[in-house]
């Protein structure tokens, strides 16, 4: 059985190098809050590591996944290559500049307890 990742995208547009923007549609991140659920492997891992610093990623619960596309996904609709749009976290983020545990940004332990703080 495949491990599933989600990436979370938390920062913006502005000032983007073109390497990060082309690997952001790759990964069909094209807004803030935008969360999209893939496999983790190698390939992924690596265009991953190019958009750390605009994303929040980590391993997700199945039930965590069941209850995100419940409530965040469409009728009828697999979630694998769906783009779910997230609300802001309640309580904000901590800071859009700097790493986990200080900051929202890279790879993320709780990832599920951020999930449902933004659904």
């Amino acid at each position: 059985m495949t491990e599933n990742m989600v990436v979370i995208r938390l920062r913006g547009r502005a000032n983007i190098k073109p390497k990060i923007k082309r690997t952001m549609e790759m990964l069909r991140l094209s807004r803030p809050n935008h969360c999209v659920v893939i496999v983790n492997s190698p390939q992924n891992m690596g265009m991953i590591n190019v958009v750390k610093d605009y994303v929040a990623f980590g391993k997700i619960a199945d039930a965590t996944l069941s209850k995100l596309v419940l409530k965040r996904g469409e009728e009828g609709k697999d979630h694998k290559g769906f783009v779910f749009r997230l609300h802001p976290p309640k309580k904000g983020l901590k800071d859009l500049k700097l790493h986990w545990p200080e900051g929202a940004l890279g790879k993320r332990d709780d990832m599920d307890t951020f999930i449902v703080k933004m659904m």
